[in-house]
């Protein structure tokens, strides 16, 4: 057992390392509802001012940024869940030849990084068609949340008792009824989490839409955001405002699922 000591201390670095870390979230909250017209300074409470959010949202255009985001992620995280749990069901439970081999090759798209491949990957989609259009920015992020989708489902999917599956075989239930019907509930907070990690990663993807989007029709949040800190590095409240309006719905997801990520994370972390 832990002792009172080990508990105190314990919960004491806890506590210190929560307030390093919602320390800078913390101050850019602050800052944003500072007095656009007085001296800005950050982490610093001198009233509310929300009129920061609505100017910031109306001279940056971030109505149509947010939408592209929307749009983009929505797409990638959708599709990309789907091909990570049939994948993942496929190398967790499914004996087949070359399994090995090809989860490996899966497994490239975790250990190759973005800024690895940009380049060539700019040049063949322009040659496509694919440069400033919304599937330029999804194909690749598929492609690279599926990776890490398949490698998370395959690890749930290998946890699960074979005389589960076993089970509902001698029902007579078919592999797509297994799945979707007898695995599928269970894995729901192995899934909620993935969506979760995936949401996040393809939000906050700048590289890709910037080498690949000159539109500004097609700029997500996180670039909108780069441009309109560009234009008012002067104004620290309103590039405040801007940075807690492209990061609150990353904030409010994570809120609205947190109990399912904390445990799909722990039910990883034992079987893992």
């Amino acid at each position: 057992m832990t002792s009172r000591a080990e508990q105190t201390l314990g919960y004491t670095i806890l506590g210190l390392f929560s307030i390093i870390a919602l320390f800078p979230i913390v101050g850019i909250v602050l800052t944003s509802l500072q007095d656009p017209d007085g001296l800005a300074a950050f982490g610093t409470f001198d009233g509310l001012h929300f009129s920061n959010f609505a100017d910031a949202w109306s001279e940056a255009n971030f109505g149509t940024y947010l939408r592209s985001s929307v749009i983009v992620t929505t797409v990638v995280v959708v599709i990309a869940g789907v091909l990570s749990i049939l994948a993942g069901y496929a190398f967790g439970q499914m004996r087949f030849r070359g399994a090995t081999v090809l989860f490996y090759v899966f497994l490239l798209g975790l250990m190759v990084p973005m800024e690895a491949i940009i380049v060539p990957l700019y040049y063949d989609f322009r040659e496509w068609g694919l440069t400033n259009t919304y599937w330029g920015l999804i194909l690749p992020q598929i492609g690279t949340s599926v990776a890490f989708g398949t490698f998370w489902m395959r690890a749930f999917f290998r946890g699960v008792p074979r005389s589960l599956v076993e089970a509902a075989r001698i029902d007579g239930a078919s592999s797509w009824f297994t799945l979707w019907r007898v695995l599928l509930p269970l894995a729901r907070p192995a899934v909620l989490t993935m969506t979760v990690l995936l949401f996040m990663w393809t939000w906050n993807e700048f590289l890709l839409a910037l080498v690949m989007v000159s539109d500004e029709g097609l700029r997500t949040a996180p670039l909108g955001l780069s441009f309109f800190q560009g234009r008012n590095t002067s104004d620290l409240t309103l590039m405040a405002a801007g940075s807690v309006i492209v990061a609150l719905p990353v904030v409010l997801l994570y809120v609205f699922l947190q109990r399912h990520f904390i445990r799909g994370m722990l039910a990883g972390a034992v079987k893992g």
